[in-house]
């Protein structure tokens, strides 16, 4: 059930991605709109949280892979949708193109899925602080690292949020772990 939960929410964080990052929505909602949907942290965030639903490494490997493959569909399907002005008889002829310009993104998204879904699975079944470190230190330092690499674009205050996500990550996994030692500990 839960493999086809991630795949669910995987297609609909896939598609609400491209959509932020359209021109319909950037004319409609403003800039802020291509900010958020340049977050490469958030992406790494929905495997994580798939993974921290299993209790077995593999499954968290496979729900977080479920989850990014089809956030990938998602993604790609409303590229080539007529909310993106491709007319449905043209949208086959641009699958292969489009699945081409993207292959390091595809690739880097086969690879992480599993990565960060094993990394929630850690998470949740003994509280590992590396695990909880690589997500949290996904959304504090991906506005540094594009800012490094001259790719920080839109307004301040997304990044901003982005960071400050973050430190709400950080705050409720050490709440989490704090708690988690307490109920451990014999009294």
């Amino acid at each position: 059930m839960i493999f086809v939960v991630a795949a669910l929410a995987g297609l609909a964080f896939g598609a609400g991605d491209q959509y932020l990052g359209s021109l319909r929505s950037l004319v409609a909602l403003g800039p802020w709109t291509v900010s958020v949907s340049q977050m490469s942290a958030l992406w790494l965030l929905l495997p994580f949280a798939f993974g921290c639903t299993q209790d077995r490494p593999r499954q968290a490997m496979v729900a977080g892979l479920a989850a990014t493959v089809s956030a990938l569909v998602g993604y790609f399907a409303m590229t080539l949708s007529p909310m993106e002005g491709v007319a449905l008889s043209s949208a086959p002829a641009g699958i292969v193109p489009l699945l081409r310009s993207n292959l390091v993104v595809i690739v880097g998204g086969l690879v992480t899925a599993p990565a960060f879904g094993l990394l929630g699975q850690r998470w949740r079944v003994s509280g590992s602080w590396v695990s909880a470190a690589l997500v949290a230190g996904a959304l504090l330092l991906e506005p540094l690292a594009r800012q490094i690499d001259g790719r920080l674009f839109g307004p301040s205050w997304v990044w901003a949020a982005e960071v400050a996500l973050g430190a709400c990550l950080v705050a409720g996994f050490v709440l989490a772990g704090t708690a988690r030692r307490r109920a451990v500990r014999p009294a």
